[in-house]
């Protein structure tokens, strides 16, 4: 069981109808028929991939590299968000998040092979290795599950379209643009599914916030030399602190979810909790209980 069934039961209403949304929103695409196959040619002795011959800068390659890996690691990112009620909302989604999930890695992979983009050994050896250590962010708490879900989701998007716009190939940026338009319904399902939470209980999902924020990484983590490729990334203006910043933080934490005044509630909480304690301790009974009624009537 994981942390993400102390969430779905109390939210399966919503969910459903963020899942009914997101199969009336989604089209319906196939990868074979975004990859070039006619410019594919065996890999043997006589024609092994060449760095010198790849239409892909090796920069741009970097970034395409852990673009497919991070698809890669999809089934520790389908365990940490299953519940063992397979009838659910939640696992109808999650099933259905994880079928579209692994067809960005499908198509990307068949495109850099025929377009020999990448070393296809380098990055058969890059997916064992990621698959195998199945490193993920873990969370203790379904709110910060879910508000990482959003914004990793967003940065997903904003990386996998970046990417495909330093690509002068029309056949690689259609491909980058199609992922990256599926990632975006992936995003909105999980941004207005926190934002409910937020009307539920924003005093949780402030701390998530908090918690997010402050320790985010990307889930590529566990590739080897990720911190070097982050560099390169970063430089090449496809994900760098400032988009983090511009395109995630400020408008989905700062403008849509208003964190400053959800923060102003937490601190009043706070300091309600604080002098009741104080008024307990000195004999006097009741306070916190009353301003907890008020508190849930004012999130009403």
């Amino acid at each position: 069981m994981t942390v993400m069934h102390e969430l779905h039961t109390d939210l399966e209403p919503v969910v459903t109808e963020l899942y009914d949304r997101h199969l009336a929103t989604a089209k319906e695409w196939f990868p074979h028929e975004y990859v070039p196959w006619g410019r594919g040619r065996d890999f043997d002795a006589a024609t092994p991939w060449d760095p010198e011959a790849s239409p892909v800068p090796e920069a741009v390659r970097v970034a395409l590299l852990v673009n497919l890996l991070t698809e890669d690691n999809l089934p520790y990112y389908y365990a940490s968000l299953s519940v063992d009620d397979r009838d659910s909302a939640w696992s109808q989604w999650t099933r259905q998040w994880t079928a579209e999930e692994g067809r960005h890695a499908i198509v990307i992979r068949d495109y850099l092979t025929v377009t020999r983009s990448i070393d296809p050994v380098a990055l058969e050896r890059g997916r064992m290795q990621q698959v195998k250590a199945g490193e993920t962010p873990q969370f203790d708490t379904p709110t910060a599950g879910l508000v990482y879900t959003t914004l990793q989701e967003l940065a997903t998007r904003i990386a996998h379209r970046n990417t495909g716009e330093l690509l002068e190939d029309p056949a690689g940026r259609a491909v980058m643009r199609r992922v990256a338009a599926d990632e975006n319904l992936h995003h909105l399902f999980y941004r207005d599914l926190a934002t409910e939470m937020i009307a539920r209980d924003p005093s949780a999902m402030v701390i998530a916030m908090e918690e997010v924020v402050r320790t985010f990484a990307m889930p590529g983590t566990g590739i080897t030399d990720f911190a070097r490729h982050a560099r390169t990334i970063a430089n090449l203006g496809v994900y760098d602190l400032s988009i983090h910043y511009q395109q995630i933080i400020l408008p989905v934490v700062v403008q849509r979810w208003n964190v400053a005044e959800r923060g102003r509630f937490r601190r009043r909480e706070r300091r309600w909790g604080e002098h009741d304690s104080r008024r307990r301790g000195n004999g006097e009974h009741g306070g916190w209980q009353r301003r907890q009624r008020r508190l849930g009537h004012e999130r009403r």
